[in-house]
């Protein structure tokens, strides 16, 4: 019964194997299905919107105006008839339009393009943090598949020893306990790699499921292709793009303060019909027009605040920016030390791996003429198990460190 269900699982994780996939195909799909990008690029679309919506606000407004009223007098009791004229009746068309200089049209398109530019920014930091989620997700899942073949490869390896040794046990070159020693081994063995199974499965389709794949089928993935480059050119990253960005927004602001206290003409025209019903209303049907100027002269030293206002955040912008260049820096050489160190720890773990693995052949033979102990031969394939398996945790390491390293390097 056990050994049916072991051929099941060994089955099911075969089939699923049918297909390998790659990190591009990950990020692809968590880039189109994650939900947050799609609610900033809907906003970048609004901003379109924006944009046209200040261009019909600069142009003529065309208004429909009507004002009507009626003041009574009941025996001599009632409003002033001086005030009210007792009735009043307006129906009138009236276009109107303020004029604002060049220099202000344009801050206000600026506005707008700063704060497309700043959602922009947005997008390329969110991309950027959803693609090192699924970069560290798909190397914990590549991790458990390295695991996983080199735990069955043992275990083949071992499956095939089982045979001659159980021959040669029968022959009494070796005793039965030593072959119940090497058989549980290999059961151990065998235990190792269905679990290596189960936690691929698992990594995998929690790696579907933050892509927004709805899919339960397990598929092999390949080795993800991870740029190995140190560059530290902080000033060409998405990160330093946003305090370039928020530089020339507050430069903007500015100007949009200075132009509040610019003055301000406005006209209008308008022509229909405006009655108080008291003389001739059937000839109160005219047209007018006029002109508005503002000019500010005192409001409390508002402009001033609001300038020094600007001023405090873009010595907060500057602090920012400096401090963000040195942790930029810092981190980059943090994670070069540490691929120095994995690199002269996988130069070493692989000749110490290269070692065992001749140790393994050579004791192979002498296995089958009762020239060793099966207890040295266990001994040199855990020898060898382990030096394999901290050769496979420093090559995810080192892979997990370039994805750090490439979250902090990726161009705008």
């Amino acid at each position: 019964m056990r050994f049916c269900c072991i051929l099941l699982l060994i089955i099911l994780f075969k089939a699923g194997y049918a297909q390998t996939h790659t990190l591009d195909y990950f990020l692809q799909n968590a880039k189109q299905n994650s939900p947050g990008l799609k609610d900033f690029q809907n906003q970048v679309l609004s901003l379109q919107i924006d944009s046209q919506l200040l261009k019909a606000s600069l142009g003529p407004q065309v208004n429909f105006l009507s004002n009507n009223s009626y003041a009574p007098i009941i025996n001599g009791w009632g409003y002033d008839e001086a005030i009210t004229n007792r009735a009043n009746i307006s129906g009138l068309i009236q276009a109107s339009r303020n004029y604002l200089s060049r220099g202000q049209i344009s801050a206000q398109y600026r506005t707008i393009a700063l704060q497309r530019r700043s959602l922009l920014d947005t997008i390329a930091l969110s991309q950027q943090d959803l693609a090192r989620t699924i970069t560290e997700q798909y190397i914990a899942a590549y991790g458990d598949l390295l695991a996983m073949d080199f735990n069955r490869e043992v275990y083949d390896l071992m499956q095939r020893e089982e045979q001659a040794l159980k021959k040669l046990t029968q022959a009494n070159v070796y005793k039965q306990t030593d072959y119940l020693t090497f058989y549980v081994t290999m059961q151990q063995q065998e235990l190792t790699w269905l679990q290596a199974q189960i936690q691929y499965n698992n990594d995998f389709l929690t790696l579907n499921y933050l892509s927004g794949l709805v899919d339960t089928t397990i598929e092999r993935i390949e080795k993800p292709a991870l740029t190995d480059s140190l560059g530290m050119d902080f000033y060409n990253t998405v990160f330093y793009s946003r305090f370039i960005t928020d530089s020339l927004r507050l430069a903007n602001e500015k100007d949009l303060v200075n132009f509040e206290y610019k003055p301000r003409i406005g006209a209008y025209t308008d022509a229909g019909y405006n009655s108080s019903l008291q003389n001739t209303p059937y000839k109160n049907f005219g047209l007018s027009a006029g002109v508005s100027v503002t000019i500010p002269i005192y409001d409390g030293r508002q402009k001033q605040m609001k300038l020094a206002r600007i001023d405090i955040q873009e010595r907060t912008r500057q602090s920012n920016r400096e401090f963000y260049v040195n942790q930029h820096n810092m981190q980059l050489l943090q994670l070069k030390q540490q691929l120095l160190s994995i690199d002269l720890m996988v130069e070493k773990i692989n000749k110490q791996i290269g070692y065992a693995h001749t140790l393994i052949v050579a004791n192979g033979k002498l296995l089958q003429t009762g020239d060793i102990t099966m207890k040295d031969y266990v001994t040199a394939i855990n020898n060898y198990l382990q030096a394999q398996n901290l050769l496979t945790q420093n090559n995810i390491n080192r892979l997990k460190i370039l994805n750090q390293v490439n979250y902090w390097n990726v161009k705008p």
